[in-house]
């Protein structure tokens, strides 16, 4: 029987995922880890080659049977970044990724430009925050004006990877809303905004068309002699990974909350209309299944524990049994865990901090605790938002690498006070974007998918993972997680503006 592949290309790392739906079963997940250019202005950078490279290297782990059975691929990627193509489809400059924050100036100019964050609202469903595609423009052309001059076409990097698989450039409006040029009311380009980006060039000129979620191209015949595949596959027309994330989850129908917790955290609703919100207290984005997806993002998640984790000289596997023994508010310490600035809330210019130490509660576990209760109210606070809408969940769906700690899963089901469970298939946004090729490939030859079907028959809850809220450890944490809030408000004020040149 044939096979589907979803490839995730994050931030850390490039994961496959290959998929036997008759069998409903994965038969193999490879992975190759990413190097990131991080700079003191905030900037954060990959090369393009390097996604390349690591996806070679995940086929090549793939054994040459299933390799010949291949029948789609989907490709979900780190949702914002800006690869800059010249008109021989030629990367110009190293990609600025989702957490670069050194294009806030950027950002502000833009919506200055068209009179301020509530008309880009207006305009098309959300402001022009630090991370998103459209700041990343005016930058280049202050900073690369080589590259700038000589652009053709800009694409996302699931856009690029799709290009460097078939030959052929396209955008889908999932991935496209978190350009911030997309109206994802209309599922179109907003001139004004296009224009505000940059009032001197047509840069509709430089951005592919928008195809339809279901849509898929087939492979370049040289990319699939490369990788030992067959030259009838399929390639689907993918999305960011929160989209994917949400397919793989099973977050194609109303009602469904999920959560990932990866380098960043973010909690997705699937909605059958557009979900503005005039405060911009959420991404209004559209989804890669062919409807809506508001959506939390937090800029700080697994980096938060990772980052204290290798501080502390340990490693995020043996984070549970370090935390063993400490109880919620991790013994008076709060953690604002704003390392890479921050997103939700809006905050580019923050950085982490750790409150409430005394010479009693300064230990490891402590800190450790600390780091993960933050990162976990962080996205409690972009929640209120959606209660504040009239949003109601019965359960979370978790997924991402903080997923695999029990502790974690447990504190997710207390500051939420919702039962969590957790898909079988833990690699959320991979396995999503092998559900994507696999509903695409269906559509190209011709079966009527239904996408909602395909994810209730294969996205499986893994047995002895879930958790439920513990009635006293959930009060507990009430009163904790209302402590972070007023630790919040006072960084609000305090990282309001960018620091004075010099200042740490």
């Amino acid at each position: 029987m044939s096979l589907v592949v979803g490839l995730d290309v994050g931030t850390q790392s490039v994961k496959l995922v290959a998929y036997d739906a008759a069998a409903r079963r994965v038969v193999a997940t490879h992975g190759h880890s990413l190097e990131l250019i991080a700079g003191d202005d905030g900037s954060r950078e990959q090369r393009a080659e390097w996604w390349i490279g690591a996806i070679r290297t995940c086929f090549g782990k793939l054994d040459a049977a299933s390799r010949s059975r291949v029948a789609a691929i989907g490709v979900s990627g780190q949702q914002h970044g800006f690869v800059p193509l010249d008109a021989a489809g030629q990367v110009l400059a190293p990609a600025k990724l989702w957490c670069d924050t050194s294009t806030q100036r950027e950002c502000e100019e833009i919506m200055d430009a068209v009179g301020g964050a509530q008309r880009c609202v207006e305009l098309a469903g959300n402001p022009i925050l630090a991370g998103y595609t459209a700041s990343k423009l005016p930058w280049t052309r202050k900073h690369r004006p080589d590259v700038y001059a000589r652009l053709a076409t800009i694409l996302l990097p699931h856009d690029y990877v799709n290009f460097w698989l078939t030959g052929e450039r396209w955008m889908e409006s999932g991935d496209a809303s978190g350009t911030g040029w997309l109206d994802v009311r209309t599922r179109r380009w907003s001139p004004e905004l296009l224009a505000a980006t940059d009032p001197d060039r047509d840069l509709s000129a430089c951005l592919p068309p928008l195809v339809k979620a279901d849509a898929s191209f087939p492979i370049a015949s040289s990319i699939a002699a490369e990788l030992g595949l067959p030259r009838s596959v399929r390639v689907s027309a993918g999305g960011g990974d929160n989209m994917m994330a949400a397919i793989g989850t099973g977050n194609v129908a109303p009602g469904v909350l999920s959560m990932s917790l990866g380098t960043s955290g973010t909690l997705f609703a699937h909605a059958d209309h557009p979900v503005v919100d005039d405060a911009a207290g959420w991404a209004a984005f559209c989804s890669s299944a062919g409807g809506w997806l508001p959506l939390i993002c937090t800029m700080n998640c697994t980096l938060a524990t990772e980052g204290v984790a290798k501080a502390f000289g340990f490693g995020t596997r043996d984070g549970d049994v370090v935390m063993a023994g400490t109880a919620p508010g991790a013994g008076g310490l709060v953690m604002l865990p704003f390392f890479n600035g921050e997103r939700t809330p809006d905050l580019p210019y923050a950085r982490g901090s750790l409150h409430g130490v005394d010479l009693g509660n300064l230990t490891c576990a402590n800190v450790y605790r600390a780091a993960m209760e933050g990162a976990t109210y962080a996205l409690r606070n972009g929640y209120d938002a959606l209660l504040g809408a009239g949003l109601r969940f019965d359960a979370i769906r978790l997924t991402g690498g903080g997923s695999h700690s029990a502790a974690w899963r447990q504190m997710v089901a207390d500051v939420f006070g919702l039962p969590v469970e957790v898909p079988l298939q833990a690699e959320g946004a991979a396995f999503g974007a092998a559900l994507q090729a696999l509903w695409a490939h269906a559509r190209a030859t011709g079966e009527k998918a239904d996408l909602a079907t395909i994810a209730r028959e294969h996205v499986l809850i893994a047995p002895g993972l879930s958790a439920r809220p513990d009635p006293k450890d959930s009060v507990a944490y009430q009163g904790h997680y209302r402590q972070f809030l007023r630790h919040l408000e006072v960084a609000r004020s305090f990282y309001a503006n960018p620091p004075a040149a010099g200042a740490g």
